[in-house]
């Protein structure tokens, strides 16, 4: 099996991989494409391990069980992506990539958040939207980066001007959400503080 093969199927396990493991794939990915055999075989190896990462769901249950099929699934996703980003070898399915792991850790996350009750459950479910949101947002602004056209200095700057405005969008939303676990004086408080924070009206 290959290096770059092997490479694929570790970053696949790791569908909760940080920004520099996601990095370090992506340029590994623009320097080397995947051959076709490679990325048919990558496809049939993830479906063979999605069917095992089910079965081994099937003695759990409840939320557990919904957290493992959530983990397998996700994990699929990536390992399809990523496949999908090394054998086309382009900027968009890099980020099509890097969208699948983060679509992949919030499926995860929202599976987790029913394990809570009242706000909490409400705090973690905003905090793994805004993770849903950032990890789309970097990916876009990577995506542009790596854009050729002549006009990529504009589209960068845009791109990074609307990923900040969603992130703050996001973050603000958190925010609030952490204020309805307080009540009267110090409920009002929290929300000026957040509004001032996020410059909201």
């Amino acid at each position: 099996m290959s290096k770059l093969l092997i490479a694929l199927f570790i970053t696949a396990g790791l569908s909760v991989a940080g920004p520099a493991v996601a990095q370090m794939y992506a340029s590994k990915t623009a320097s080397t494409p995947m051959s076709k055999d490679s990325y048919t075989m990558a496809k049939t190896d993830a479906a063979t391990q999605y069917k095992a990462d089910k079965n081994a769901c099937s003695s759990l249950s409840a939320n557990a069980k919904d957290i493992c099929m959530a983990e397998a699934k996700g994990k699929d996703n990536v390992a399809l992506a990523d496949a999908e980003a090394s054998y086309q070898n382009t900027a968009k399915h890099r980020e099509s990539a890097r969208v699948a792991r983060a679509q992949a850790t919030y499926d995860v996350a929202i599976e987790k958040c029913d394990d809570q009750a009242g706000n909490a459950k409400d705090v973690c479910v905003k905090e793994a939207k805004a993770a849903l949101v950032k990890g789309k947002a970097n990916a876009k602004v990577d995506r542009v980066v790596a854009d050729t056209n002549k006009d990529a200095a504009v589209k960068q700057s845009d791109a990074r001007k609307e990923a900040s405005v969603d992130k703050r969008d996001a973050e603000y939303k958190v925010a609030i959400e952490k204020c309805d676990a307080l009540a009267g004086a110090a409920k009002d408080t929290c929300v000026s503080n957040a509004k001032a924070q996020f410059g909201k009206s």
